[in-house]
């Protein structure tokens, strides 16, 4: 099986930083793309941004400019570092990845359980 871990969220004030970290682990062969998705309380899941096992990436409009996401491939790793955060970035910020398992040609998305980002002062 495959798990991804989410770590560093947290409280921060608007205008301040953060940087969330997903580490996938298991059995498996490869990893495609990998993101980041957020939900706010009483709205949909959306995503925030992605990126490529080539490191391409691609951001909501709403993060432009703020957030980062980057992989360390090696360590099945992905980042996304959050700057000039506002109180409408708080949600559960997700982790995805797509993945390529060592018994199926297949690729299957998995998800991480959910890390809590609020912006407040």
């Amino acid at each position: 099986q495959v798990q991804l871990v989410e770590s560093g969220g947290g409280l921060v004030q608007p205008g301040g930083s953060l940087r969330v970290s997903c580490a996938a682990s298991g059995r498996f062969r490869s990893i495609n793309a990998m993101g980041w998705y957020r939900q706010a309380p009483g709205k949909q899941r959306e995503l925030a941004a992605t990126i490529t096992s080539g490191g391409n990436t691609n951001y909501a409009d709403s993060v432009k400019g703020r957030f980062t996401i980057s992989r360390d491939n090696a360590k099945n790793t992905v980042y996304l570092q959050m700057n000039s955060l506002k109180p409408e970035d708080t949600a559960v910020y997700y982790c995805n990845a797509e993945v390529r398992l060592r018994t199926s040609s297949s690729i299957y998305d998995y998800w991480g359980q959910g890390t809590q980002v609020t912006v407040s002062s």
